[in-house]
């Protein structure tokens, strides 16, 4: 078993050595981020700027304000020694081999004898940032490169130079795995190592089609989502990376890969030279190949560099190929097009194919290295070996042959006797979902996950809590009362759960069935209540958004486990709604539990705390923020490494049943604060809307929910059962259902995918 890193340094504070610091004290490691000194009296002046540069992008890099504390920012004068007490050193200065050279120099003479120390350099050699220090400097140095941004980018690159120890490098391995979150793949000390090697080849195709008559937004649309990349668009990439940094690393990449068959391919475009000599320089200096005008989005005309409306686009079916819901259908129904569509996907996707697979074993030693790093690095849903899978080994072979496109020998020896893909399928948690079902219905289905554990899985449409995934988990307890040892509640999606199934709710509230309604209420509400006080262990394994009935279901769970990267919250009132399930009765009671006394005062800030988080429709940054603002218990396991939540979550429950689970004592005295309370979170929201942060809506809405947190119509505080506030709940909810306010934000939610605040 390896040590973790508890303490580190981060050397140069631009915005990715910022970036990296920050995920590293998200990871819970103290870190130095040092940086050159300032010219004036402030030395810090350089590093204290760049910091507060990084604090105001968005999305943050921080899980929550106080991680930011864990970051001691110094320069290299004054606080260089510190670099002596760490457990791990990253340079991430400027692209300079002499500076880095010199700076490997300084930290040999200061750091420990087990410090270990890496570069983030994503175009230089590995190898020659450590020459010339000792062998036992080598040993302990290789290469990290993170992929920006650093919190959010699953990626990681880790390279071992030749002289590396075997040792060090399991253990960054390990650490960047299990502490950190990454999806970790070890590169060779080659150009632009995996991801970028293969994602520049891929960049600068897209960028010739331009003189094959295709225009920017054809290729983007051929680039992007439909081809399973809805992250890297071509020309949209291009702006957000900078159209600087990427003729940089093209004429970098070039001269450095004299042997490579496609090197041609890398060679800088007049336009994109042109734009670059210009100032246009992409997202940052506000235009590209696109510019935001007047709430339009122009593109760029190649011939006359000037900003016109997009054209239609001239694809054949395109957008019915785009329907296509199962991505492999899709890329087949793509490569099997007739049109201008199909061909530039099989002329773009063979050529793929075939640089990654000649790549091996030059930058890989392996095709799931390649494919791991695309999917990561870049947000590709398969990687290139996964796509000759899918689109059938055979015939891109013979393509490839009858267009003359390069094929390595390995892949040909391995032709005749193929038995399996490629590239091998990557499952995004230890348990690949789905398993050989127990129970199921058409919404969710009940698994096993070995040694007297069962997984309910959601299975609607966006994994929400509709009827039959209601009812399901309901009989889903009544096979654990007899048999099981617990129940872990979770999905292989990269979001939880959506919420409430509005679509239903609508229906059923247009139609004018409100006895339906309340029935439902009352049955979820029931449910949640029973999850919380059930004798056998229930965990919840959460991950990316937990909304509204979502966030309910998981606050009633007795145990969560969280992956980092979620975002929970109440919002119903973004939908003209108020929680009906729990969420404001659990709220109160985590008010009233944070509170030094149940005296009034000691309650009301906690309780006009979470009176504005759910009446802002306030969704968490990240688990850790999701406990300060009481959506998780601070008993939650949240992992950084959020692919083994279910693995995790499964230990938990064994855990619990075999200490001799007790289920929670029933709660029969909670402290509500009667009218006093009411007025003082009323006046809250008035502030609001008087401040213009809230429509008068809101503010009706906003009255409502202080209505049930303070206890209805109670004259003072009073202890109250948790029965007397779920009451109050359905009694506050079912009205503004009938309300026309209400209903518009459902509609336009439900339309447009995003709420409505009229």
């Amino acid at each position: 078993m390896f040590k973790p890193f508890r303490t580190a340094a981060v050397l140069g504070a631009g915005v990715m050595g910022s970036q990296i610091a920050a995920h590293l004290a998200n990871a819970g490691l103290t870190v130095h981020l040092l940086d050159i000194p300032g010219k004036g009296s402030n030395k810090n002046e350089l590093v204290e700027t760049s910091f507060k540069k990084a604090l105001k992008l968005s999305p943050p890099i921080f899980f929550t304000e106080k991680t930011a504390r864990r970051v001691i920012l110094g320069n290299f004068d004054e606080h260089f020694y510190s670099v002596a007490a760490v457990d791990w050193v990253i340079e991430a200065v400027v692209e300079n081999l002499d500076i880095k050279q010199k700076l490997m120099e300084r930290l040999e003479s200061v750091i420990r004898s087990d410090t270990i120390v890496s570069t983030n350099t994503s175009g230089l050699p590995i190898h020659a940032v450590a020459q010339g220090r000792s062998e036992s400097f080598r040993q302990r140095f290789l290469g990290s490169h993170f992929f920006n941004p650093p919190r959010y980018l699953k990626l990681l690159e880790v390279i071992p130079t030749t002289d590396t120890d075997p040792q060090v490098l399991e253990r960054m391995k390990w650490f960047g795995e299990l502490h950190l979150g990454k999806g970790v793949v070890v590169a060779k000390d080659t150009p632009n190592f995996i991801a970028n090697r293969i994602g520049m080849y891929v960049t600068m195709l897209g960028l010739q089609a331009l003189t094959q008559g295709y225009t920017i937004e054809e290729i983007d649309t051929l680039t992007g989502t439909i081809a399973g990349r809805p992250k890297s668009a071509t020309f949209r990439t291009a702006d957000l990376v900078g159209l600087d940094t990427l003729m940089y690393v093209a004429s970098n990449l070039y001269p450095a890969i004299p042997h490579d068959e496609s090197r041609e391919v890398f060679r800088v475009p007049e336009l994109l030279r042109k734009l670059v000599e210009t100032g246009t320089l992409g997202a940052k200096t506000g235009q590209g190949f696109y510019k935001k005008q007047d709430r339009q989005i122009l593109s760029l005309n190649p011939e006359t560099l000037a900003y016109e409306p997009a054209k239609p686009l001239n694809l054949g079916n395109i957008e019915a190929i785009g329907k296509i819901p199962d991505l492999g259908d899709r890329l087949r129904a793509l490569y099997r097009d007739r049109g201008r569509a199909g061909a530039f996907f099989r002329e773009s996707i063979l050529k793929t194919l075939s640089y990654s697979a000649c790549r091996i074993p030059e930058i890989a030693d392996n095709s799931d290295d390649i494919d791991k790093a695309m999917r990561w690095g870049f947000g590709w849903e398969l990687g290139p070996f996964a796509i000759w899978d899918v689109l059938g080994f055979e015939t891109v072979l013979a393509d490839m042959k009858a267009a003359g496109i390069p094929v390595p020998e390995w892949v040909m020896q391995g032709a005749g006797s193929r038995e399996q893909g490629v590239g091998d399928q990557i499952p995004i948690t230890n348990y690949q979902l789905p398993l050989t079902p127990l129970w199921q219905n058409p919404e969710a289905a009940l698994l096993d996950m070995g040694d007297g554990v069962v997984l309910y899985e959601f299975r609607s449409k966006g994994n929400t809590l509709s009827l039959q995934v209601v009812d399901g988990l309901a009989e889903v307890l009544d096979l654990l009362e007899n048999d099981y040892r617990g129940l872990v509640i979770g999905n292989s999606s990269a979001h939880f759960s959506g919420g409430a199934n509005l679509a239903e709710i609508a229906m059923m509230a247009q139609s004018g069935n409100f006895e339906a309604i309340a029935d439902l209420i009352v049955k979820f509400q029931t449910l949640l209540q029973r999850i919380h006080y059930f004798p056998k262990p229930i965990v919840a394994a959460i991950q990316g958004r937990v909304l509204g009935g979502g966030c309910e279901l998981v606050m009633a769970c007795p145990q969560v486990v969280a992956a980092a990267e979620t975002y929970i919250g109440l919002v119903e009132l973004s939908v003209g709604l108020i929680p009906g399930a729990g969420g404001i009765m659990r709220s109160v009671t985590w008010a009233a539990d944070r509170a030094a006394t149940e005296a009034p005062h000691h309650i009301q800030p906690f309780l006009r705390q979470v009176f504005e988080t759910i009446g802002m429709a306030k969704v968490s940054n990240s688990a850790l923020e999701a406990q300060e603002l009481g959506f998780l218990p601070p008993t939650a396991r949240i992992l950084m490494n959020g692919d083994r939540r279910l693995e995790v979550a499964k230990e938990e429950v064994l855990c619990s049943d075999r200490v001799g689970y007790a289920s929670p004592p029933e709660r029969n005295a909670i402290m509500v604060l009667g009218r006093p309370g009411r007025a003082m979170l009323d006046y809250a929201a008035d502030t609001l809307y008087r401040g213009g942060f809230i429509s008068e809506y809101d503010r009706y809405l906003a009255n409502r929910l202080a209505y049930v947190m303070a206890g209805g119509e109670l004259s003072a505080p009073a202890l109250v059962d948790e029965n007397y506030l779920l009451q109050l709940e359905r009694e506050a909810f079912l009205p503004l259902l009938s309300q026309p306010k209400t209903q518009e934000r459902i509609a336009h939610t439900l339309k447009h995918k995003k709420p409505l605040r009229n």
